[in-house]
């Protein structure tokens, strides 16, 4: 399986809107992060998006994303969801309607925040997305591949990361339950949230992600969901070894 970045920033992106500091003005082209998501590249051909950011239709035209097949969500905050208007350029080119997964109350918040695509009036008019959406209860099948639902901690909310095969995608989260914990081993690569260095309510701090990764064990950790507190030269230069920050077109292959 291929793991292509699309965006490993925060909320805000990087650069942030209005600011001169030194990663805002970094001239790395890995400081410029926009928010958070990845497309999986299935051994089966199958491609699928978690997430649908603001910034999906400059990434899709920035790594040359012409397929979506599937989309998983992690939760509805607007940073992993504002996006989700595009998905009508994949409906257009797969002649298809899109199947979304995601747990019960992201799939609420996605009926009430977009109430427009799911309005039956509107669809007969056309020019709204075509979504299928599917309730995450539990492991499920996309092509050959089981994805297993992670339930993580953003602040008081429980989300989803999810885990496929050895690689697992564990974005916007504090904490880790035990029982999610478990179902961890084994990994081949991890993606995990790393604010910054300063404590934050609901993300994990550099220092956090780094004690949690270790806990874990993979065999390479990447860090996301980054603010401009992060310079990923200077930052990736103290980490441990099998640890660094992710990057925007960051490509990789994990089992």
């Amino acid at each position: 399986m291929r793991v292509v970045f699309l965006g490993t920033g925060t909320s805000h992106g990087v650069p942030m809107i209005g600011c001169d500091c030194d990663v805002c003005r970094s001239t790395d082209a890995r400081d410029k992060r926009t928010r958070p998501s990845i497309c999986l590249e299935l051994d089966d051909g199958g491609r699928v998006l978690v997430d649908t950011t603001p910034d999906l239709r400059t990434q899709a035209l920035r790594h040359d994303l012409r397929q979506v097949d599937a989309i998983l969500f992690t939760h509805a905050h607007a940073d992993h969801v504002m996006g989700l208007d595009d998905v009508r350029r994949f409906n257009v080119i797969n002649r298809a309607a899109m199947p979304v997964y995601a747990d019960e109350r992201t799939l609420a918040d996605l009926r009430r925040t977009f109430a427009y695509i799911f309005d039956s009036e509107a669809m007969k008019g056309g020019g709204v997305p075509d979504l299928r959406l599917w309730r995450i209860g539990g492991p499920f099948c996309l092509g050959r591949e089981v994805v297993t639902p992670i339930p993580i901690q953003h602040g008081p909310r429980t989300i989803l990361g999810f885990r496929v095969g050895r690689f697992a995608y564990l974005t916007d989260c504090n904490a880790i339950p035990a029982t999610s914990l478990a179902q961890l081993g084994g990994l081949h690569t991890l993606v995990l949230d790393a604010l910054r260095r300063r404590p934050h309510p609901t993300h994990f701090t550099l220092e956090q992600a780094v004690a949690v990764a270790r806990q874990i064990g993979a065999g390479q950790t990447y860090f996301t969901h980054m603010t401009h507190d992060l310079p990923h030269a200077a930052t990736c230069a103290d980490l441990p070894a099998g640890m660094a920050l992710a990057y925007d077109g960051l490509t990789l292959v994990t089992e």
